[in-house]
């Protein structure tokens, strides 16, 4: 956005007369109406201007408060990050704050907080008159492009211009640049002032919230440094002894300290000779240590003395993120000639997003990765599941970064040797944060191994492969994707059939030191559970206790009269899944089991409970030895998904001259392809579903044995073998008519996480109801592997219609409201991102999207 006080200000980029049509639009509007099939927005082809992509993500703001979070726990506003940085700036959108990047925010080590509402605020005195000049008196524009912030002044005599780059995963660089356009020299006082933020939030002060905060500053000729102590709250704020945020510049100043309020002020003075200009330059960096402070003083002594370079390097590597993005993808049809500037703004704010998320090796994150969200509370450290669909959407545009993330995850793969889990050799644990967890012997709080996630790495990997040709990768990475491959099998196929669970693995918060499964029962009277003998369990409450043990579990379940049971393992199993809260996990509220009851058992809620009450299996090796668990139900997509991967790996096999391991990966790829069509197909209702199965192992692996789940409703299950693209094609028709449905799947933003007609559906429900990008666009896929492309790009015109924000400068969301198109929980989240990216780069350019 233009801001209000811009009066006359002429960019120095002079545009032909269509970019400058485009840009005036752009400044004007909030948002931009959406035809898929509409190109007259085009630019001119292989070429595109930088300026039509300003200011594609809102980034003003100025924090009053360390932790300023709305209703999703999102930090407010949308601070640009760059290059593996953990610190990141906002433009000023209020008159005291101009001449600087308000913040910063920082990341403290696992949670987002800023810092001040500007660190290094600049006035200006004209020693001539010995008067502030009032920056609120001149023309000003304040605005973004792609890897950089810029704020201008122009006065009567002269102008202001300060831009921010990233030059490394430690350092920005600010330029400020004072023009004399007089026939006078200019002489001029420079006055920079910072001071931290003394409010935690709405209600506290910092050292109320955290009495271990006691910041100190320090200072010298050319630089300030805010000195940080060790807090330790696990669940809100991080910090080392030394972490520190040093500011350096380019010209020497005097500095006076005040400690009472940390706080600081920093003169020097300047002539900058008439119709001349004069450039100061600053670094600004975050550091989580003195280690790492020491490593980079080399880096910023050189990028004061020679800041041209580091800028210049800056700029080529978005360059290179863009043409990648907009000029040539693979050889297809122009990018720049066959999407719109409203596609092209979108993609662009997707790819800022995954940038900005983009986190640099710190603590026990070892590569560098793409993190959910910068500004979302508990989103700062690496999944797996998001990894791969960040990584596939980043594999031509940014490779090395691309092979990083992969890394980061695979870092902590199981090993044999493993001192807690080496039953778990071959898994890719769920999440990695800057801190390990207390099993670990570490105080982080975020850090999971009760899980692993979806296996979608040979995905992304190959895609990686399908970028660079870099067969070396696929070389170093194959021997691991088979062992996780196996891990599957071996650790969460409990009547080795050959068709998976979901599951969750041996943990404290699953199982007690004798390796018995806990859960916790309530009742609401003692009649409830005279039954039961629960002498052994802890009592919590009046009828509510914490038990053990698997024949205890399974007398809780027969006998049915609880009130609520939780088991840990059943989080876990939902996590590993990825759809946290699915219905087809037996998850539903009262209100709607209670409807559930009245239309399918005639309001006898025992009977619906048991619909939807999940169990769980113990997987032991042939030693007897506990190896995790796993939910009673076979899983479609995971198997859809592991299918995928079998054929993938048979490419990769194939690549490296294995043709016998290729082959046998082609043949157990086809056999379970037959198999996902022949049990978990419902003929009656034309649609995939989740298999329930009993305990008893199978003899027969070519007979279906259990219960499809069709009385949990249909989610984006259903669509996964049309994704994988081993559907029957007849079966494949009838899922599509689902989708298609508008009382079904095809909503105002169509495909969400639950048909209209799921028994748990809710528009506002993590995973049973809003729309999740993922899913959409495996659902584009799937429609477009089946030749329905008219009716995927119909689709696609309703998400970018009809997604809140989505074609303004609103930051991308978690998820939408299928209803409405409301945006819900996370901001800046990277999995929509991604995805859109893909939606850009492939359903928007071809008519087909293969594997």
């Amino acid at each position: 956005m233009i801001q209000s006080k811009f009066k006359k200000w002429q960019p120095k980029v002079k545009p032909n007369p269509l970019i400058s049509f485009i840009f005036i639009l752009l400044s004007l509007s909030k948002a931009f109406a959406v035809n898929m099939n509409n190109i007259t927005e085009n630019l001119p082809t292989n070429q595109y201007n930088l300026l039509a992509f300003e200011n594609v993500i809102n980034r003003f703001g100025t924090p009053n408060q360390m932790r300023m979070f709305d209703s999703y726990q999102n930090q407010k506003f949308n601070p640009f990050f760059d290059n593996g940085a953990w610190h990141g700036f906002l433009l000023p959108d209020k008159p005291e704050n101009y001449a600087a990047f308000t913040g910063p925010m920082v990341i403290a080590q696992e949670y987002s907080v800023f810092l001040s509402e500007q660190l290094e605020q600049l006035q200006l005195i004209d020693l001539k008159s010995n008067k502030k000049i009032n920056l609120a008196d001149a023309e000003i524009k304040s605005y973004t492009l792609p890897g950089e912030l810029h704020l201008k002044y122009q006065l009567n005599s002269f102008s202001i211009d300060l831009a921010l780059y990233f030059i490394s995963n430690r350092t920005a660089i600010i330029s400020t640049t004072i023009n004399n356009s007089s026939n006078a020299n200019l002489n001029l006082a420079l006055i920079w002032s910072g001071e931290l933020l003394s409010k935690w939030d709405n209600k506290k002060q910092v050292a109320q919230a955290h009495q271990q905060w006691s910041p100190t500053i320090s200072a010298s000729a050319n630089n300030v440094t805010f000195n940080f102590n060790r807090v330790q709250s696990t669940w809100e704020l991080l910090l080392a002894d030394n972490a520190q945020y040093q500011i350096n510049r380019s010209i020497p100043a005097e500095t006076m300290l005040t400690a009472e309020t940390n706080s600081y002020k920093s003169k020097a003075k300047v002539t900058v000779l008439a119709q001349q200009q004069l450039t100061i330059t600053t670094t600004q960096s975050y550091f989580h240590n003195e280690q790492e402070a020491k490593a980079e003083k080399i880096k910023i002594d050189k990028a004061l003395s020679s800041p041209d370079q580091f800028i210049t390097k800056s700029k080529q590597r978005w360059q290179k993120y863009l043409d990648g993005l907009l000029v040539n993808q693979n050889n297809k049809q122009n990018l720049i000639q066959h999407n719109s500037l409203t596609q092209q703004r979108v993609a662009v704010k997707a790819l800022e997003t995954l940038i900005g998320n983009w986190r640099s090796p710190a603590g026990n994150i070892k590569h560098d990765g793409i993190t959910p969200s910068v500004t979302a509370r508990w989103f700062n450290g690496l999944w797996a599941w998001d990894s791969w669909k960040h990584v596939y959407a980043i594999a031509n545009l940014a490779p090395e970064l691309a092979r990083n993330n992969v890394l980061a995850m695979f870092d902590y793969q199981i090993s044999a040797n493993d001192k807690l889990r080496p039953q778990d050799k071959g898994m890719i644990i769920d999440a990695v944060f800057y801190n390990k967890d207390e099993t670990r012997d570490d105080i982080g709080g975020n850090w999971n191994e009760r899980n692993t996630k979806p296996p979608l790495a040979s995905w992304a990997i190959w895609k990686i492969y399908q970028s660079t040709g870099d067969i070396a990768f696929i070389e170093a990475l194959f021997p691991k994707l088979i062992q996780y491959h196996k891990w599957w099998y071996r650790n969460r196929d409990h009547n080795k059939n050959g068709l998976v669970e979901y599951g969750a693995t041996k943990h404290p918060l699953h199982n007690n030191e004798q390796d018995q499964l806990t859960f916790e029962v309530h009742y609401n009277t003692t009649n409830q559970h005279k039954n039961i003998d629960l002498s052994n369990c802890k009592t919590l409450s009046t009828h509510q206790f914490k038990c053990a043990g698997e024949q205890l579990y399974q007398q809780v379940i027969q006998d049915g009269h609880y009130t609520k049971l939780d088991i840990g393992a059943q989080h876990g199993a939902a996590w590993e899944s990825g759809m946290d809260n699915a219905a087809r996990f037996g998850f539903i509220t009262e209100k709607q089991l209670k409807v559930y009851a009245k239309n399918r058992y005639n309001n006898d809620i025992k009977r619906a409970q048991k619909d939807w009450q999940v169990r769980f299996f113990e997987n032991r090796d042939s030693a007897n030895k506990l190896l995790g668990y796993s939910i009673n139900q076979e899983s479609v997509e995971l198997n859809s998904y592991l299918a995928l991967e079998k054929h993938l790996l048979a490419k990769m096999a194939r690549l490296l001259n294995n043709e016998t391991l290729a082959s046998q990966l082609d043949k157990s790829a086809e056999v379970l392809k037959q198999r996902i069509n022949q049990c978990f197909y419902d003929q009656h209702s034309g649609y995939y579903y989740d298999l329930k199965i009993t305990e008893t192992p199978t003899t027969n692996t070519d007979v279906c044995q259990g219960e499809l789940l069709t009385y949990r409703g249909k989610g984006p299950e259903g669509w996964s073998p049309l994704w994988a693209n081993i559907a029957d094609i007849d079966k494949a028709e009838r899922v599509v008519a689902s989708m298609l449905d508008e009382k079904e799947f095809n909503t105002v933003i169509p495909l969400g996480t639950a048909a209209l007609t799921n028994p748990a559906y809710h528009a506002d429900i993590y995973w049973r109801g809003r729309v999740w990008l993922d899913q959409f666009y495996f659902g584009i896929v799937a429609l477009k592997n089946y030749g329905k492309n008219v009716q995927a790009n119909e689709l696609l015109t309703k998400l970018y219609k009809n997604a809140e924000g989505l074609s303004s400068d609103q930051a991308i969301r978690e998820n939408y409201n299928p209803e409405t198109g409301a945006v819900q929980g996370a901001t800046n989240f990277s999995w929509s991102a991604a995805h859109l990216l893909m939606l850009y780069q492939e359903a928007l350019v071809s008519d087909s999207v293969s594997q």
